[in-house]
């Protein structure tokens, strides 16, 4: 604000256009928000996403998040359903779009479903190195995971270059831009289900206001898990598991202010969470898990405030 103008009050003449214009917006506001309902079992994108089930020619759920993401209006509510197939899908919250309103939230519910960043691994893909140890070389060289029956598999320490890694039987590690896994004896790892960290980033906020994400796994990104990469204000990640991801579970950068909550956030390549440049954040009751691999917290800049209970305003240190 401008100096001159601090203690200043309005002119008496504004006051109504004021209270005429704040009462507009609450009134339009709370007319434009609603319910956006996602299932990626009965769902279908050429649907309105307003009704739970199916109504007429155009109303039930959509198939895709990204989809009710373009669907969305501010102020409004996500709400997955929880079928047996992950949400294969990499998204984006941005802007006044996907921002909340005159007190009402912007919020995915995710009803305990699964964001799923991760891709089988091709059987050729595989090069035998010895015994029943094979790599292959994913496409990004930088954070991976590898998954063995739909969870992160064993991970081992990267051994110096130009050494072997010394592996168990289904263990994995990084080294030189590729991943190493040892097979069970006597198998090929395509007699494995296996797959690996493929799309970049589960979720990426930026430059939103008063986002809620709630209920929701969020695993097998290349990157991070959530990523808040700047401008983010008045957001909350509650009652999440991020897991699994190349570089960290939760990473929040910028000038970004984002309440932790109740989450687990675990097996992460780089760091369970991590935190970058001038933001703000606040741990509150976690679960960050120390597997001796990676650190529960990585910061790179910003404060971070670990407390039992939450701040009466998230957005003040």
């Amino acid at each position: 604000m401008n100096q001159s103008l601090v203690g200043r009050s309005a002119p008496a003449h504004h006051h109504c256009c004021l209270e005429l214009v704040a009462t507009w917006l609450l009134l339009t506001g709370a007319a434009s928000a609603g319910d956006l309902f996602v299932n990626n079992a009965t769902g279908d994108d050429v649907r309105n996403g307003r009704s739970l089930e199916s109504k007429g020619a155009a109303g039930g759920p959509v198939r895709t998040i990204a989809q009710a993401l373009r669907l969305a209006r501010a102020g409004d509510r996500i709400v997955l359903a929880k079928t047996e197939e992950p949400y294969r899908e990499s998204l984006t919250l941005q802007a006044s779009k996907h921002s909340g309103i005159a007190g009402t939230s912007f919020e995915i519910v995710g009803n305990g479903a699964t964001l799923d960043g991760t891709r089988p691994v091709r059987p050729n893909a595989w090069q035998h190195v010895e015994a029943d140890l094979y790599r292959f070389p994913p496409s990004a060289k930088s954070f991976h995971v590898l998954y063995l029956d739909g969870k992160p598999a064993a991970r081992k320490m990267s051994p110096k270059p130009g050494q072997l890694p010394e592996l168990q039987e289904l263990e994995y590690c990084l080294l030189q831009g590729h991943i190493y896994f040892r097979a069970a004896r006597g198998k090929l790892p395509s007699e494995h289900n296996l797959s690996h960290t493929v799309l970049p980033v589960g979720i990426t906020l930026y430059e939103v206001r008063d986002v809620v994400i709630h209920d929701l796994t969020v695993q097998g990104f290349q990157l991070d898990g959530i990523n808040a990469h700047d401008g983010v204000f008045g957001a909350q990640l509650t009652g999440l598991v991020c897991r699994g991801n190349g570089r960290s579970g939760i990473s929040v950068g910028g000038a970004s202010r984002v309440r932790i909550d109740h989450c687990l956030v675990g097996n992460n390549g780089s760091a369970q969470v991590r935190t970058e440049g001038a933001s703000i954040t606040h741990l509150i009751s976690n679960d960050l898990i120390d597997d001796g691999v990676v650190p529960p917290l990585l910061r790179r800049g910003g404060r971070v405030h670990i407390q039992k209970d939450p701040p009466a305003d998230p957005d003040k240190p």
